[in-house]
């Protein structure tokens, strides 16, 4: 009997030793992201990412304990040393609409030994509210950004301003010659001028010795500007501002229209906006000459009266990945918004604040991309530098153009005049005003035929055929040169 106490005795405290000791705390939660009570989340999912005070895990038996109530489910869940990273899908987005994410005690466990698991979690986080999309309404702002604006100037834009919604001016652009000719060439074939002539500074740099120009343009010459202002006609100029690769190309110079060199296509030169926006860069030094040369010739403008619609860095939001790796159409857009918006202040400053150019009417231009509305925006220079707002435009129809009339009115919230700065086929002008749109001037773009000749239309935009121009020219919506007033 005293033996068998004493095994028993043994026995109990042995059994007293091995007892486990009490459980440790388990893993503690540090932060989150987003945090609980985040207001204003937006898309249709989410990732969360919770942060631990140590290495966590999420026992496969207990993942389907974590869920999000309101409809939207639970798709992936991956814990990865301190963290814990649940996405989710299905949320109701621009709603206002409040979710829960719960992970209940125990789908969360550290790696220590005897620890309990993490307390249960509860994050809730509301959609961001987005009310109805309610359309901006058309209504410029009454006067030019230049406060200084020549007599013309102003009474090209009052004329505009009051036009709007009720005519929209013709518009045609030279042929790389210069002239007149796509002028000539649409009142051969309809009986009547376009309101309105475009020009191009393209060739700033092809310029052989005065008096053997052929095709290629001698600036300095403003003879059909004058004959088309002083027919009642309006002036348009834009610049596909050709820049050379290399401080080595730019000083050769180049003699002939080859391009070698030089070009204003992303994919076609390596010039940087960023060196040319720093003062002391030879990029810096070449885009000073030419802003200077360019001022010259514009300046023999406003000495001879002329207003201009001036569109420089057209097409510059364009860096929607459209046009291969370098984003944007022309090498002003290539480096994103920021510089090409410095560019155009840049630009702005030279020409109206040193140069003293008060006969310039600013027409900011934009690429509307179908589903890159969002980011024009970013790429606009602001009010204080633009004047009005243009859309080019290439489409297989002469549809009504709904989505870039709304979308170039919405850019500014109405505050400034939107027109088709550029177009193949001309929109419909009778079905254009029955949509209520209020297009201020439409400029198709010049064409050629096989031969090289001056053409009303091409492969690009076959339906502006001769019958369709003398129905647009003739159209009680359209304002041709021969009903324009005299706005001297």
């Amino acid at each position: 009997m005293a033996i068998m106490s004493i095994v028993l005795l043994l026995t109990g405290c042995q059994e007293k030793e091995e007892e486990q000791p009490e459980a440790s705390a388990g893993p503690k939660l540090v932060s989150s992201v987003p945090a609980d009570g985040t207001a204003d989340v937006v898309g249709e999912a989410l990732t969360v990412t919770f942060t631990f005070d140590q290495n966590v895990k999420c026992p496969l038996d207990q993942r389907d304990r974590i869920a999000v109530d309101g409809g939207a489910v639970v798709e992936n869940i991956n814990a990865y040393n301190e963290k814990v990273t649940i996405s989710i899908s299905g949320l109701e987005e621009n709603t206002g609409k409040e979710y829960t994410l719960v992970l209940p005690e125990g789908t969360v466990l550290g790696f220590k030994a005897n620890q309990r698991p993490a307390s249960e979690i509860r994050l809730s986080f509301t959609m961001k509210h987005v009310g109805p999309y309610v359309p901006s309404v058309l209504d410029p702002v009454k006067s030019l950004t230049n406060p200084n604006a020549t007599a013309s100037a102003r009474n090209l834009y009052n004329f505009l301003l009051e036009q709007s919604g009720r005519k929209i001016l013709s518009g045609v652009q030279s042929s790389s010659s210069g002239t007149n000719d796509m002028v000539d060439l649409v009142y051969e074939k309809t009986g009547k001028h376009p309101a309105l002539a475009g020009y191009d500074f393209i060739f700033l740099h092809f310029s052989p010795t005065p008096g053997n120009w052929s095709w290629k343009q001698d600036y300095t010459d403003i003879t059909d500007r004058k004959e088309h202002w002083d027919n009642n006609g309006v002036v348009s100029y834009t610049w596909h501002w050709n820049v050379p690769n290399s401080k080595q190309d730019w000083d050769n110079g180049v003699n002939d229209y080859n391009f070698d060199g030089y070009d204003f296509y992303t994919d076609r030169t390596t010039f940087d906006i960023n060196e040319a926006l720093k003062e002391g860069t030879w990029q810096n030094d070449f885009i000073m000459k030419d802003i200077e040369e360019v001022a010259g010739y514009l300046k023999q403008l406003q000495d001879a009266g002329i207003p201009v619609l001036w569109r420089p860095l057209h097409e510059a939001a364009g860096n929607y990945d459209l046009y291969g790796p370098n984003g944007a159409w022309f090498w002003w857009g290539r480096g994103g918004a920021e510089p090409c918006k410095a560019l155009w202040k840049l630009l702005y400053d030279r020409l109206v604040n040193v140069y003293g150019l008060n006969n310039l009417i600013w027409v900011w231009t934009v690429d509307v991309t179908k589903g890159c509305e969002d980011q024009y925006l970013d790429w606009y220079p602001g009010d204080e530098y633009v004047d009005i707002v243009g859309v080019d435009i290439y489409e297989d129809n002469t549809g009504v153009k709904e989505r870039q009339h709304q979308a170039l009115i919405d850019l500014t919230k109405g505050t400034k005049l939107v027109t088709v700065s550029e177009c193949g086929n001309i929109p419909d002008p009778e079905k254009s005003f029955e949509a209520g749109h209020k297009w201020s001037w439409f400029m198709v773009w010049s064409s050629t035929d096989a031969s090289g000749n001056p053409s009303l239309y091409s492969d690009g935009w076959q339906l502006n055929t001769e019958a369709y121009w003398s129905e647009v020219m003739s159209s009680p919506y359209v304002l041709t040169r021969e009903a324009m007033p005299d706005l001297k």
